[in-house]
């Protein structure tokens, strides 16, 4: 039987436009269709699909690489102006820290847009967005750009040979002094710095000056055969990386920024990780620790870290 208002219906009302409202369930419905199929439900707001970054070139270095990415990468970090996410596919041996330093990026941004936590654990094969400082990644890359066309100009300028520039078929070396600073500092000077350094910095006193004792002995004037320089052995790629963190370029041959280093470096370990494995990263290295664990030369080293802690918690003074 048919119904009243469908007898009452014309040929003209069925050919004729719909009305609005099964317009707007049809429009609905489309797009909840679409939307569904990639996994995220909008209604009423149009579809965004993100446009992948292309691969970088052969042979560039993360620091190029991220510049690229950002350069091609339009989305930006809501409400973080001057930042630019970029992906990256975690791979063995990566950590939070690392790429943040790869990138030109915060640790702790990095880990908030992440939703990592405190621990930071990163997982192979997961895929990471990482929000870099556009404004250090250019400059970083102008920085590179301006080292690299004063060697080419070094390199390939005349030049007139020195008549002793060779030597039995070897050619002569040249050796720069190293820019040592505070090298006549006493024992009693050093404990003074390394104590107002990691008041300063948010890190117990006692155990900077532990790990200073136990590295060096308190005297600037050290390197390690691995590279290792100052009270707080810090080795030149370390250095660099904490400039990062205070904003200025550290000089680890000076007693000051040989110290700042050391604390800063004990900071930002003891925000990843646990007091007692940041003592073994200092040593060991935080990727290397939470890859392998303790080394048994590790175990040594934190456990006269922490001897040397609490003797002078009981008043050792060796000054």
């Amino acid at each position: 039987m048919t119904s009243p208002a469908r007898m009452l219906r014309t040929p003209a009302d069925r050919t004729g436009p719909r009305p609005a409202a099964r317009r707007w369930l049809r429009r609905v419905t489309s797009t909840v269709t679409a939307t569904t199929a990639g996994g995220v439900l909008i209604l009423g707001s149009p579809v965004l699909t993100a446009r992948p970054a292309p691969p970088a070139p052969a042979g560039t270095t993360p620091a190029e690489a991220s510049l690229a990415l950002v350069s091609a990468d339009r989305h930006r970090w809501p409400g973080h102006p001057g930042r630019r996410v970029v992906r990256h596919r975690v791979r063995p041996g990566d950590t939070a820290t690392g790429l943040a330093v790869r990138f030109h990026a915060w640790t702790r941004e990095l880990r908030a847009i992440n939703h990592l936590g405190r621990s930071g654990r990163l997982y192979v094969g997961r895929v990471v967005r990482i929000p870099v400082v556009v404004s250090a990644a250019r400059r970083h890359h102008a920085k590179r750009h301006h080292a690299q066309k004063h060697h080419t100009q070094k390199h390939h300028a005349a030049r007139t040979p020195h008549p002793k520039k060779h030597r039995a078929g070897h050619p002569a070396k040249r050796r720069h002094a190293k820019p040592w600073h505070g090298t006549g500092a006493t024992r009693a000077q050093v404990r003074r710095l390394v104590v107002r350094t990691a008041r300063r910095h948010g890190v117990a006193p006692r155990l900077a000056l532990a790990i200073a004792w136990q590295e060096s002995g308190w005297q600037q004037r050290r390197t390690s055969s691995a590279g290792a320089i100052g009270v707080m052995q810090v080795l030149p790629g370390t250095g660099r990386w904490m400039s990062m963190y205070v904003h200025r370029r550290l000089n680890i041959y000076s007693l000051r920024d040989n110290v700042t280093a050391g604390v800063v470096l004990l900071r930002v370990l003891r925000g990843q990780t646990t007091w007692r494995r940041s003592i073994g990263a200092y040593y060991q290295g935080l990727g290397a620790v939470q890859r392998h664990g303790f080394y048994p030369s590790t175990r040594r080293y934190v456990r006269n870290v922490i001897a040397l802690q609490r003797r002078l918690g009981r008043g050792w003074d060796p000054a």
